[in-house]
């Protein structure tokens, strides 16, 4: 019986050893409180003043100096067509002619006209010279030889219409009719091209317009693959920006080389007042709705402030409000920070060094 009551007791011993054992795992597992959360690991900045370049960068497009599509005047069949395409036309030569036979014979038939009238207004002056012909018959006649030389110049110009010729020295385009085709003023027959001097046109917000001036040197990339780069003069603006778009269309002729029509190029203008002002990488900045954020660290919790950008370069960005000099700002694990959470700073990084970073990359 003792031996009943001893099994009996290890058995209860034993249960409640298991007991206690599950209801301490139990409370290891319990969530940890907010002022045990997990320590979130960041690098940061030390914001202070650099040097700001302000160069504004634009996307532009070639245009040729001068171009024409080549359309006749008039309506009619084509009789001759010299489109040497691709090759270089001189302003004046006769790039096509529309059938002018109608117009000619017309001509032909009041210069007849014409002759005969010229020759009964010299006998009705010698009748009127012996006061043998009153003066009203002799000014039908002389009327009737001067209506017949304005036919005949009416008639000419028509027939100048009819001929299609180069207004300027360009490259002739591709041709898009054959001999033979029946044109109208809606046909193109060709382009003309001028690609000797091309030019540059490009757009910038309408702040930048107090910028531009007539005569300013402008810089432009023409292959992004080689970085071949060329200078450019402005020579115009629109006097106007664009309602819906807030941009101002300029135009520059690119100096000292060529380029097809129609490629689009890079624009770069420096506008001037160097300064220097705090600069953040372009990667630290959460956006929002309506503001920018960055973190900082503050007594070692984040701290997540708005902020008012300017200029931007190619891998950081001006802040203008919202970061006074000596902030922290936080650069990696920006966006496992949350408000108030604690962070500790790994390292303290070099703003050149963030951004040469991100030039390898």
């Amino acid at each position: 019986m003792q031996d009943l009551y001893k099994r009996v007791f290890f058995i209860s011993l034993l249960v409640i050893c298991v007991f206690a054992f599950f209801n301490c795992k139990n409370k290891s597992t319990t969530p940890v409180s907010k002022n045990e959360r997990a320590v979130i690991i960041v690098d940061v900045i030390i914001a202070s003043p650099q040097p700001i370049t302000n160069v504004v960068e634009a996307n532009g497009t070639v245009i040729a100096g001068e171009y024409v599509e080549l359309r006749p005047e008039v309506s009619g069949r084509l009789t001759y067509l010299n489109v040497p395409e691709g090759k270089t036309v001189a302003k004046g030569t006769v790039i096509a002619r529309v059938n002018d036979a109608e117009l000619r014979a017309q001509i032909a038939k009041s210069k007849v006209q014409l002759e005969l009238a010229q020759t009964t207004v010299g006998r009705y002056k010698k009748l009127l010279d012996i006061n043998g012909l009153n003066q009203a018959d002799y000014d039908v006649a002389l009327n009737q030889v001067n209506s017949l030389k304005a036919d005949i110049v009416y008639t000419q110009a028509l027939v100048e219409k009819t001929i299609i010729k180069a207004p300027f020295t360009g490259v002739a385009g591709l041709r898009a009719v054959s001999p033979g085709a029946y044109v109208s003023p809606a046909t193109v027959i060709a382009t003309l091209q001028q690609t000797s001097q091309v030019k540059i046109d490009f757009t910038l917000p309408d702040i930048y317009s107090s910028i531009i001036k007539t005569g300013m040197v402008i810089t432009v990339e023409l292959d992004a693959a080689t970085k071949e780069n060329r200078k450019a003069v402005i020579i115009a603006t629109e006097p106007g920006a664009n309602t819906d778009t807030r941009n101002v269309k300029v135009r520059a002729v690119l100096q000292g080389s060529t380029a097809n029509p129609g490629v689009f190029v890079k624009v770069y203008i420096d506008a001037g007042k160097n300064r220097s002002s705090i600069k953040v990488p372009t990667n630290c900045i959460i956006p929002d709705d309506k503001n920018n954020q960055v973190v900082l660290v503050k007594n070692g919790l984040a701290s997540f402030v708005n902020i008012k950008t300017g200029v931007r370069e190619a891998n950081s960005v001006e802040v203008v409000q919202g970061i006074n000099a000596g902030d922290s700002v936080v650069v990696t694990g920006v966006l496992f920070a949350r408000p108030k959470s604690v962070l500790q700073v790994r390292s303290v990084k070099k703003l050149q060094e963030l951004t040469d970073a991100m030039l390898v990359k």
